[in-house]
C-alpha cells in the first residue's frame, strides 16, 4: 500500500470534505495532457521498473502484514504508522481498498485450486481490517495537523498589538 500518488501535488481532503459532492471536478488542460503524454513516453521505456517497485513496495506491507497475524497490535502499529505517512503523502484513504482487489485477483490464479470462498474472505477481511486501521491513522495525521496549525497560529504574537 505504496503511495500510489505520492508528489503528485493533490492536498489531502479533509474527513469533512470528502462527503461533499457538488465539489467540481479536476480539468485537464491542454498543457497537463501535453506533459502527460510526453511522460508516458519515457516511463514506457522503463515500465517493468515502475511496476517492479510499486509491486515490491506492496509486497512488502503484505509480508510484514502476514509476519503479524499472531501479533496483532504490531500489526495494528504498522498500518496505523502507514496510514499516518499515507497523509504526509497526500494520498488518501479512498484508494487503499483498490489494493487489497486487485491483490486477491493477481493472486487467485497461482493459488488455483487451493482457492476457496473461505481463503478469498479471509484475504478480504485483512484488507478490511488494515485499511480500517490505516485510515484512523490518516484521520489521526490530519486532525494532529490542523491542531499544530491552531496552536502555533494562536503561539504567534499579534504584531499589530506590539508596541514598538
Amino acid at each position: 500500500m505504496g503511495c500510489a500518488i505520492s508528489g503528485s501535488g493533490l492536498t489531502p481532503r479533509t474527513a469533512e470534505s470528502r462527503h461533499t459532492e457538488d465539489e467540481a471536478p479536476a480539468r485537464l488542460t491542454p498543457d497537463h495532457i501535453q506533459l502527460i503524454r510526453e511522460s508516458w513516453k519515457v516511463i514506457q521505456e522503463d515500465i517493468a521498473k515502475v511496476g517492479i517497485i510499486m509491486f515490491v513496495r506492496v509486497m512488502s506491507f503484505i509480508e510484514k502484514s502476514v509476519a503479524r497475524l499472531d501479533q496483532l497490535e504490531r500489526l495494528e502499529t504498522l498500518a496505523r504508522e502507514l496510514g499516518r505517512s499515507h497523509f504526509r503523502y497526500n494520498a488518501p484513504p479512498k484508494y487503499y481498498g483498490y489494493v487489497g482487489a486487485e491483490f486477491i485477483c493477481a493472486v487467485r490464479p497461482v493459488l488455483k485450486d487451493r482457492w476457496t470462498p473461505e481463503l478469498e474472505q479471509a484475504w478480504q477481511t485483512l484488507f478490511q481490517y488494515v485499511t480500517a486501521i490505516m485510515e484512523d491513522g490518516y484521520l489521526e495525521e490530519e486532525r494532529s495537523r490542523r491542531s499544530h496549525t491552531l496552536t502555533s497560529s494562536k503561539q504567534r504574537p499579534d504584531k499589530r498589538n506590539t508596541a514598538i
